[in-house]
């Protein structure tokens, strides 16, 4: 199968540090490719892939100083696109709505996956323009906001099976969390919890200029007043999560907001570390409550979660990530889904139509 793998420009693929949505694109593209697909990345050129990669900007927009704007810059992606589609079996979307206009005209079938949160205001009269427009969720609970629409699937998340391997005797005595910076995702929560536990907490954090205010006025702050037993680190990358989430006691995610679905979660499960996680959004869909970790919705719930540890073995918490968030397993559900696209197009077409998948048919005839 031919398969177009849209990403957004802002970081590179994978990134260099934060990047949750980056970090899928990669670990699809990657996992098609050993599958045995042909796959064609549209990206930043500082990405790295086995795929074919079509360089729309030299380097990722946000390492550019020089950008202002990135609306352009993904108006040349789609034009990029619009030039190649007739070479692809299914086009997949990873740049939330900028598209939406010119995917009909395209010819090919193509679906997008929403990463993002959509319990904001504006997005309800957009896509009730767009109710036909083929949508991937990435948690049941992510949905819930939004006007009737098409969705076509729910994908989990997935990551590499050896990217981050299990540390079954941690060597740290601390408290883990890790993200950005931000209200929704609750630092000051998990330095409450740190704080009545007596355990140390270690931050590896991205902080938006978006959050620069909340960092300054509430987080460091809490920081300096617990300087005892917090440690702010900074925002960290792949090959520094493997140790600082191994070595944890436990990943605190105290977050305040619908996650849509909370990447870090799996990471911390393929390093084999329980997750003690408020409620939210997509979390009892991510974690087996007992099994990989507690969900709480209290603050006293959280500390004491932390004394039960021991009954959530580190093998089984890897076993959880395993079972259920492999980036093979999440291949193998789009490449379902991109079959049920084509056949659907096929159908509506009522001929004969040539495809580019090596693996299966080189023509197929649909009767609708």
């Amino acid at each position: 199968m031919k398969i177009a793998q849209i990403a957004p420009l802002a970081e590179s693929i994978p990134p260099k540090l934060y990047g949750g949505t980056e970090r899928v694109v990669s670990w699809l593209t990657e996992a098609l490719v050993r599958q045995g697909h042909e796959v064609t990345l549209f990206g930043s050129g500082d990405s790295v892939t086995s795929a074919e990669l079509v360089p729309v900007t030299p380097q990722a927009l946000r390492l550019d100083p020089t950008v202002k704007d990135a609306l352009g810059y993904h108006i040349m992606l789609i034009e990029q696109v619009r030039r190649r589609a007739h070479e692809f079996d299914v086009l997949h979307f990873h740049i939330d709505l900028i598209h939406a206009p010119f995917v009909r005209s395209l010819g090919v079938p193509a679906v997008t996956t929403l990463h993002g949160r959509l319990d904001l205001p504006d997005l309800v009269p957009f896509y009730r323009s767009f109710p036909d427009l083929p949508l991937v969720s990435i948690s049941d609970n992510q949905r819930l906001p939004m006007p009737p629409v098409n969705w076509v699937a729910t994908v989990p998340h997935g990551l590499p099976r050896d990217l981050l391997r299990a540390t079954f005797a941690p060597k740290g005595d601390y408290l883990a969390f890790l993200g950005r910076i931000s209200p929704e995702k609750r630092p000051d929560r998990a330095i409450e919890i740190a704080a009545r536990a007596g355990i140390k907490l270690r931050i590896a954090a991205k902080i938006d200029d978006a959050d620069r205010d909340y960092w300054e006025e509430v987080i460091a702050p809490l920081v300096a007043r617990h300087g005892d037993i917090v440690e702010f680190i900074g925002e960290i990358g792949d090959r520094q999560k493997a140790e600082f989430l191994g070595n944890a006691r436990a990943l605190l995610f105290p977050i305040d907001w619908p996650e849509p679905f909370g990447l870090v979660m799996i990471e911390a499960m393929a390093c084999g570390t329980p997750i003690i996680a408020f409620g939210c959004g997509s979390v009892p869909e991510v974690i087996d409550h007992g099994r990989s970790g507690f969900i709480v919705s209290r603050l006293d719930e959280a500390v004491d979660a932390l004394a039960r540890l021991d009954e959530l073995p580190r093998a089984q918490v890897r076993a959880c990530f395993e079972q259920r968030f492999t980036d093979e397993r999440m291949a193998r559900d789009y490449v379902a889904l991109y079959r049920r696209l084509i056949d659907a197009t096929f159908a509506q077409a009522g001929n004969v139509v040539r495809l580019h998948d090596h693996e299966a048919v080189a023509e197929a005839r649909i009767i609708a």
